[in-house]
């Protein structure tokens, strides 16, 4: 488990390239905000968590299962996860953001990736580049 980052995922940098691929600028792992977000638009107060499924118990995806092997540990560990992304999610919004979730699952399929980067940048109140997306 010493090998597991938690920032610069593949999913997370392959959100982030496809917002600045889009124009779109955002800060990184903010301190100053609950959870640290992976990504945040101070500016439009705008968050957004890309999840790994594995870690955060991601429903009815094949990579959000419990191990058969040691699962007490495994269902504590993951919904203690749970449990503190819903509390700095409650945290942000009571700040004023707006928490937009990716799953690792999603981002793997481009099509969806796509959507997501789509409604982010409409979001934002820019115009969406088809060829960059």
């Amino acid at each position: 488990m010493s090998r597991i980052t938690s920032k610069d995922t593949r999913p997370e940098l392959a959100v982030r390239r496809a917002l600045y691929s889009q124009g779109v600028r955002y800060r990184v792992h903010v301190s100053d905000l609950p959870g640290k977000p992976d990504i945040a638009i101070k500016k439009h107060k705008l968050v957004i968590e890309v999840k790994g499924c594995f870690w955060h118990g991601h429903m009815n995806c094949l990579d959000g299962h419990i191990p058969k092997t040691n699962s007490k540990f495994w269902k504590n560990k993951i919904s203690k996860n749970q449990e503190r992304d819903h509390k700095n999610k409650e945290k942000l919004e009571l700040l004023g953001y707006t928490v937009h979730c990716i799953w690792e699952c999603e981002v793997k399929q481009q099509r969806k990736l796509n959507y997501f980067i789509k409604i982010i940048v409409e979001y934002l109140g820019t115009k969406v580049d088809e060829k960059n997306v």
